[in-house]
């Protein structure tokens, strides 16, 4: 399979999974899973996720322990080849960690794992914050250039679709709220109309009601609502949406 050919394979299994998967925690830990093997057909490589807000980065998904063991220690020293690739929008890469010079300090902590090859490859996901895929290879020179023009095409891809991943759970969360928020508008609306028959007042009138109830007791509006209803009826209140 020639370099264009891995490619479209890889482009189309990241898209089935976006449409397997709405959970964006799930989603970080199947692109780690499908990182590592699109680089590691013929060597064992080992990939994770980093996420940079400010000057915080943690690991959201790895391919393994390992993978995650390798990147935090790069977080206590603060610079390496995933958070530089973060930094500067460009792709890293690092041969051999024991001849390597750019972080001695890190390299010299990681050189036990053995795992002697690293790749940091910047996903860009905008002004709120930065990531990077982080590739590690367990034999030297792992990270050639046809690797990295690889990488790079996945990983374009792969930043939008975790963008997109990203607005349907926001989608998902804000329509979630949406409709317990009406909901709870329903269940107030009838309390409301079970004061308004009990007191023979108005709307008005049976909200006020309702709300000095609620300062009362020193709880929510709709809790006092729910309480109202069930003394009423066992079933509980529905609302009804139209499409």
């Amino acid at each position: 399979m020639n370099a264009e050919q891995q490619n479209a394979a890889a482009v189309a299994e990241l898209q089935d999974l976006m449409l397997t998967n709405e959970n964006v925690d799930q989603f970080l830990e199947d692109l780690a899973g499908l990182s590592a093997r699109i680089l590691g057909e013929s060597v064992e490589v080992q990939c994770g996720v980093t996420y940079r807000h400010r000057s915080l980065a943690t690991t959201v998904a790895c391919s393994s322990d390992e993978a995650r063991i390798l990147d935090e220690i790069q977080y206590g020293f603060g610079d390496g080849p995933c958070l530089h690739a973060i930094s500067t929008g460009s792709t890293v890469i690092v041969d051999d960690v024991r001849t390597d010079g750019r972080w001695p300090e890190y390299f010299e902590a990681v050189a036990g794992h053995e795992y002697f090859a690293m790749m940091g490859v910047p996903l860009v996901l905008g002004p709120e914050g930065g990531a990077a895929l982080n590739f590690y290879g367990a034999s030297p020179s792992t990270f050639t250039s046809s690797a990295q023009a690889l990488a790079e095409g996945f990983a374009t891809q792969a930043a939008k679709a975790l963008q997109m991943v990203l607005r349907v759970s926001q989608h998902a969360n804000t329509s979630s709220n949406l409709r317990a928020a009406m909901e709870s508008r329903t269940t107030i609306d009838i309390a409301i109309g079970i004061i308004m028959g009990q007191n023979r007042c108005t709307q008005a009138e049976a909200y006020t009601m309702l709300s000095r109830a609620s300062n009362a007791q020193n709880v929510k509006v709709r809790e006092i609502a729910q309480r109202i209803v069930s003394g009423i009826t066992t079933a509980p209140a529905e609302t009804h949406f139209s499409n």
